[in-house]
């Protein structure tokens, strides 16, 4: 599929046709993740079979996730409509994916059982996976009172009765309209990922790996964050209009529902960093980094890999790659062994859980990647939190540090680098794509920070002094006792004065003054 390319989120380059002038021609999958929903599905489903999307391209799947009472379909309905039971587990983002699994569609629109779209409400999310593999459209919604609307038949004018009610704005309106409709939120515009109303192609939910079933609450978040690394463009599509029929559970109780949240988004979505504590690991680190050990000394390697771990930016993980499984254990001189460097690099980070032992730099998760040219140069405590940042706020996709021996080390966006190979031509270099689409800039190794990893002095648990100044260091160094060293004489302390005995009144009024 040969794509139009987005730069960051600038979806609003994209040429997507009106409303009515194109002829669909992708399979849309509606799933409806439905708890306690009969007395609102019968209008839902009523609202979709009024849809101006092709009938024989359009299913609905409903998901029902209730045990106590059946859902029964009603008399006004898309044409394939049908309903299937959630028979393990339980929540919204497990009835979603159960849901995905039973359908078929090329598209997947996920749409709440409280939900009332206008006619032409599928065709405006479709129109943009026509377009692009790896767009996730959000559609627009109202908060309104469903009284009016529960007044009427299924099969009378629904479209029309909430034309002059009192309505209420969704959180992420705001958002929309600080960014122009996400084209300039760049990264950050995955936040907005709200499941109520949104489309996305089954092959990009396949990709990102799914709802995670797991999650009672914010499973769209999370799943946001998972699209966002596999290259996703949000769309924010005001023309995909819907209306919430009653306020949402989050509107009900906010803060209990963020409450509820933080420590499982924290630990699973690396872009709320601001939520994060210094001298946590968390499932998904912020930044990897990645040095190939083969062919290196074990003393240069444990040098960049100490101050790796050294760096002010905690929130990271190592992946080493090498021979791991090839180190044997027969009888050899140990000072002799032709492995002793990668036996010696894999002793000493065998109980460290932030380092990796690794054959290749796989699809582990991350939101930046590091990937080191050689062990020959290593990062200052600040270099890998100033390069982050310095990528955070231009929102480019690469930076790569040029080292005074020819090598170089390379800070990835996980996004940029998705996007890029999604889009790049054959034979197309994939960092001219990424420069494209993110931007990219070269620095130099003392300008970044890095040092000979032969003159890092690395760090101790007694302190980063060097024997000079540490005695103790010395012992350590040099293999002997530090001398004992004379300790001045402290004058005696004049004895305290004894307190003067109070009377009872006294200590009574003391009392009664104290409260």
């Amino acid at each position: 599929m040969n794509q139009p390319r987005v730069r960051r989120n600038d979806w609003g380059t994209l040429d997507a046709p009106a409303i009515g002038s194109w002829k669909p021609s992708l399979t849309v999958s509606v799933v409806i993740p439905a708890y306690g929903a009969q007395r609102l599905l019968p209008y839902v489903l009523a609202g979709l079979a009024a849809q101006t999307y092709p009938a024989h391209l359009l299913e609905v799947v409903v998901a029902d996730d209730d045990p106590r009472k059946p859902l029964e379909l009603p008399e006004v309905r898309p044409e394939r409509t049908r309903i299937v039971r959630v028979e393990e587990g339980w929540g919204r983002a497990n009835a979603c994916h159960t849901g995905a699994l039973a359908s078929d569609g090329q598209v997947i629109h996920w749409l709440d059982a409280d939900m009332l779209v206008e006619p032409d409400e599928v065709e405006a999310q479709a129109r943009w996976h026509h377009l692009i593999d790896h767009a996730v459209v959000l559609g627009h919604k109202w908060f309104v009172d469903p009284a009016p609307l529960l007044a009427t038949s299924p099969d009378g004018p629904l479209h029309d009765v909430f034309a002059g009610v009192e309505k209420e704005r969704h959180w992420v309106e705001d958002v929309w309209d600080k960014t122009d409709d996400l084209r300039a939120a760049g990264p950050r515009a995955l936040r907005t990922h709200v499941g109520a109303t949104a489309s996305l192609r089954r092959s990009l939910y396949e990709e990102s790996g799914g709802m995670d079933t797991s999650l009672r609450l914010g499973e769209d978040i999370d799943l946001g964050y998972r699209l966002a690394e596999q290259g996703a463009v949000f769309v924010a599509d005001r023309q995909a209009r819907s209306w919430h029929l009653g306020r949402s559970h989050q509107q009900h109780r906010q803060d209990d529902v963020n409450d509820y949240n933080q420590p499982f988004l924290t630990d699973r979505v690396p872009d709320l960093q601001p939520q994060r504590r210094r001298g946590r690991l968390y499932t998904v680190p912020y930044l990897e980094v990645v040095l190939d050990t083969r062919g290196q000394d074990h003393r240069s390697v444990q040098a960049v890999v100490d101050s790796v771990l050294a760096s002010t930016l905690a929130d990271l993980s190592v992946s080493l790659l090498g021979d791991w499984s090839g180190i044997g254990e027969e009888r050899i001189s140990p000072l002799d062994d032709p492995q002793k460097s990668a036996r010696l690099v894999r002793a000493s980070y065998a109980g460290d859980p932030r380092v990796h032992l690794v054959k290749e730099a796989g699809p582990r998760r991350r939101q930046f990647r590091l990937t080191l040219g050689s062990a020959g140069w290593a990062p200052g405590p600040e270099t890998l939190a100033n390069l982050v940042m310095h990528l955070e706020r231009t929102h480019h996709g690469l930076r790569q540090v040029m080292m005074p021996d020819g090598t170089s080390a390379r800070l990835e966006r996980s996004a940029a680098v998705a996007r890029a190979r999604r889009v790049a031509r054959p034979g197309e270099d994939l960092d001219d794509v990424v420069d494209e689409l993110f931007g990219s800039w070269w620095v130099e190794a003392g300008d970044a920070g890095f040092e000979p990893s032969a003159t890092i002095k690395r760090p101790r648990l007694r302190g980063t002094a060097g024997p000079a100044q540490d005695p103790a260091a010395s012992w350590v160094e040099l293999g002997q006792a530090p001398a004992p060293q004379a300790k001045p004489r402290k004058k005696a302390a004049a004895p305290t004065p004894a307190p003067a005995p109070r009377s009872l009144k006294d200590r009574v009024r003391s009392r009664l003054r104290r409260g």
